[in-house]
């Protein structure tokens, strides 16, 4: 069963994407389960990658629900919902556990458990490193416009609040996406997610860089 693992799980999650936004749709998944093989083909370790493909498609079906605020907590409510999925497929007991720990798993929220598995951790990386380097930088500009105005917020705060105070009076969206993307890297738990990450954040450097030279800004005054 779980040589398919993957193909299925892509199979089941797809109708939880329908209603997402572009910044954590099936395309998202779709990278996220890319990159995580990816990693976990740079791993030291022997790595269940059918575990991770699952995980990485499922991670986010519980996206749209809180959005609308008819669940508070997407990573818990998708994971006990991908429990329900595969244990239904009849995947076995232990393959359904793991899969489940890597979705509570891969929030960067303090709610959020640590990873406490390979695959868990790749997961994480796999998912942070898709708010760096160009895709990276399109689709922290799809949340921007998704949670502006969010709370009475006249700008956008991703997911913690205190973000927002890294952001000047002059570019406060610029200033929050920098500070959200090196919060995530920073976080990264693996060596190969360490490494993509430092490509990325040139990247995402030589990017802002030009981007405050093209807007004329002045960092002296």
């Amino acid at each position: 069963m779980t040589t398919d693992l993957g193909p299925l799980a892509r199979e089941l999650s797809l109708p939880y994407y329908d209603a997402a936004l572009p910044a954590h749709d099936r395309f998202h998944a779709r990278r996220v389960r890319d990159v995580a093989l990816r990693l976990a083909d740079e791993s030291d370790h022997e790595i269940d990658r059918d575990v991770l493909a699952a995980a990485a498609w499922l991670h986010d079906i519980g996206r749209p629900l809180e959005r609308t605020g008819d669940i508070d907590d997407h990573d818990a409510w998708g994971a006990t919902e991908a429990v329900d999925l595969l244990a239904s497929e009849g995947v076995p007991t232990a393959t359904v556990d793991a899969v489940e720990h890597c979705i509570r798993a891969h929030s960067i929220r303090a709610s959020s458990p640590e990873p406490a598995t390979d695959e868990a951790k790749l997961l994480f990386d796999a998912d942070k490193l898709d708010a760096a380097g160009a895709r990276g930088i399109v689709r922290l500009a799809c949340i921007v416009g998704e949670r502006s105005g969010r709370n009475g917020e006249p700008h956008a705060v991703i997911d913690d609040a205190s973000g927002s105070e890294t952001a000047s009076a002059d570019s406060p969206d610029i200033s929050l996406l920098r500070h959200w993307t090196r919060e995530r890297l920073d976080a990264l738990y693996t060596d190969p997610g360490r490494r993509l990450g430092a490509e990325r954040w040139g990247f995402v450097q030589e990017f802002f860089e030009r981007f405050e030279r093209e807007a004329g800004v002045d960092g002296t005054r």
